[in-house]
């Protein structure tokens, strides 16, 4: 609920802003949202802690879920950074984040997929 109001706030103060000095009312925002994000930095944290606690319960390798759990990461702030730049008004820089970030799990992914694809291949039948 905190997290609601201040952002709440903080789209009134940026729209009223924002007709007298439009570079502040973007640089309000844009505070506000990295600091939103630090505070929730703790309970990722816990997340990622809890995920970690889970996979060694359940004898799975820690590779895989360290990786899955990069990936994650990469696209969370890919979409922040991508709508930062919205923000600011630069679409085609944003759309540019995008697609790098989908590189980037892309190119993260490829040991799981190696594995995945190994793991159906050995299901089928040699006949």
């Amino acid at each position: 609920m905190q997290i609601v109001g201040i952002s709440l706030i903080t789209t009134f103060l940026a729209l009223i802003i924002k007709e007298q000095k439009p570079n502040f009312a973007f640089l309000l925002v844009l505070f506000v949202g990295c600091a939103i994000f630090l505070f929730l930095v703790d309970q990722l944290r816990e997340i990622v802690q809890m995920v970690q606690r889970i996979a060694s319960n359940a004898n799975v390798n820690t590779i895989y879920v360290e990786t899955i759990l990069k990936i994650i990461g990469v696209a969370y702030i890919a979409e922040f950074a991508s709508h930062i730049s919205k923000d600011a008004g630069q679409g085609a820089m944003a759309a540019k984040v995008e697609l790098a970030g989908k590189i980037i799990i892309l190119a993260m992914s490829i040991p799981i997929l190696s594995v995945l694809i190994e793991t159906v291949i050995n299901l089928i039948p040699k006949g």
